[in-house]
């Protein structure tokens, strides 16, 4: 089975063939992870995900990752402009992720905690939604190899390792 890692830090810094962007329906790159994404690889990401938009809260598109270590940029949208989200959101923003990252080929994947920040959606609850949704789409023939969550700071990274191993112990 493909691996599900996690790094405590920076997504941008990541080298994985996509990173996944907690975007708005719009696709307009500002604060959280976006603006980091944005800051860091640059003006051109958000120019072609503004094209691309508006999407469904819930999908997600893909673009080229202008000067970061990626090849693409997934924008799934796990809010409206009203800036709040929910379990189903989240859900649905992360199967589509893979999804996208599927029809690319890639093997390798790295999401942030999709909606706890300006969403402000509880971390404990977004990683067993979002780890479950990964577990799923890996117990299926897949060309990802691995499945990064990036995290920044410790309580984001603690909320994950505790439901990943939380689900871990459940199927040893």
């Amino acid at each position: 089975m493909p691996a599900i890692s996690l790094f405590q830090g920076d997504i941008t810094e990541l080298a994985t063939d996509a990173i996944v962007n907690a975007a708005n329906n719009h696709l307009w790159m500002g604060a959280g992870v976006a603006g980091a994404i944005k800051r860091a690889g640059g003006q051109e990401i958000e120019d072609e995900a503004v094209k691309k938009g508006p999407i469904p809260v819930g999908e997600a598109v893909v673009t080229h990752a202008g000067r970061l270590k990626a090849e693409y940029v997934i924008h799934a949208a796990v809010m409206g402009l009203d800036l709040t989200t929910d379990a189903h959101k989240i859900r649905a923003a992360t199967v589509n992720s893979l999804r996208r990252a599927e029809e690319l080929g890639l093997k390798s994947i790295a999401f942030p905690a999709l909606g706890t920040g300006v969403g402000g959606f509880p971390l404990d609850e977004a990683a067993e939604i979002m780890i479950g949704a990964v577990r799923d789409h890996l117990s299926r023939p897949t060309s990802l190899e691995e499945v990064v969550f990036a995290l920044r700071g410790h309580d984001a990274y603690h909320a994950f390792e505790r439901k990943l191993g939380a689900i871990d112990d459940t199927r040893g």
